[in-house]
């Protein structure tokens, strides 16, 4: 049989089992074709990154890898707490302290998490409205001679559900303490500033309120107006894992892999995110053998 006419016979061989299952034959590429993948990855992260997130991270990954990015944002502890209760599944797992990590390890917790690599910090920093009547009192002033004025609108985060309300209570508490303003102890106990992480960025765009505490990644993902938390070295540290169970694997695999490869540092840094390189490593156990070479640059 001649070379030409066996590639005919595979081919038709092919076709009838395309035919009869309704399933495509795989065949051989050339060693130079790119390989692409398809299908979701499901990440949970943190509030604070689904700005970026859906805008910059999601559309490049796809770019590069072929999956397609699957996001859900909210704060990183009430995360933990939908895994664990059941009402949230996903692939991978990023949360804005390495401590929410501990709440999924452990046979008592569910054993969803056996590692987790801290991969980049963000400062804490105080997003402001610019239309607001106090914008230049925040430009000019120390910030805590300014939020405790009559009338002046502060948002934060709850600290039961997102590591970064926990943060806002403590600058505010410990400038309460270093200037002995009274007023701060005041917003910190407040729950009537309180909102979902999810919606501050945009309770302030709105300006319904004058300013709120923000870390700097997604002030700068959303284009928001910063002043510095003067007397204060707050900052999330960002945690990522693949949880234990997880659906797609091959694609947390990839997702990890690109977010903490030069193309996702890269986005990461313009954000205000600060790499930790290499990512430092914690847990009970070794990370997935794919991901050795990700987690050791």
């Amino acid at each position: 049989m001649s070379r030409s006419r066996g590639v005919r016979v595979v081919a038709g061989i092919a076709g009838v089992l395309v035919s009869l299952f309704g399933t495509a034959v795989l065949v051989p590429v050339s060693a130079g074709a790119a390989a692409s993948g398809s299908g979701p990855v499901d990440v949970l992260s943190a509030g604070s990154l689904q700005t970026l997130m859906q805008d910059q991270v999601g559309p490049a990954f796809a770019k590069a890898t072929g999956y397609t990015l699957n996001n859900t944002s909210m704060g990183s502890t009430a995360i933990a707490n939908g895994i664990k209760g059941g009402t949230l599944q996903g692939d991978v797992f990023i949360s804005a302290s390495p401590s929410v990590n501990t709440s999924l390890q452990g046979a008592a917790n569910g054993n969803w998490v056996s590692w987790y690599a801290t991969f980049g910090s963000s400062p804490l920093v105080l997003g402001y409205n610019p239309s607001s009547r106090f914008s230049h009192s925040l430009r000019t002033k120390a910030w805590y001679d300014v939020v405790d004025q009559p009338g002046f609108l502060l948002g934060r985060t709850d600290p039961t559900t997102d590591p970064k309300g926990v943060l806002a209570v403590t600058a505010l508490d410990e400038a309460s303490r270093a200037h002995h303003i009274e007023a701060l102890k005041s917003l910190a106990s407040s729950t009537s500033n309180v909102f979902p992480e999810t919606s501050l960025v945009g309770e302030l765009q709105a300006g319904q309120l004058d300013a709120g505490f923000f870390y700097g990644v997604e002030a700068a993902a959303a284009q928001l107006k910063t002043v510095p938390l003067t007397g204060t070295k707050l900052a999330g540290l960002y945690t990522i894992t693949i949880l234990n169970r997880a659906l797609h694997e091959p694609a947390a695999e990839s997702f990890v892999t690109f977010l903490l490869g030069s193309e996702g540092r890269k986005i990461l840094e313009a954000n205000g995110i600060v790499a930790i390189v290499p990512p430092k490593v914690s847990g009970s156990s070794a990370v997935p053998h794919g991901l050795a070479k990700s987690l050791s640059r």
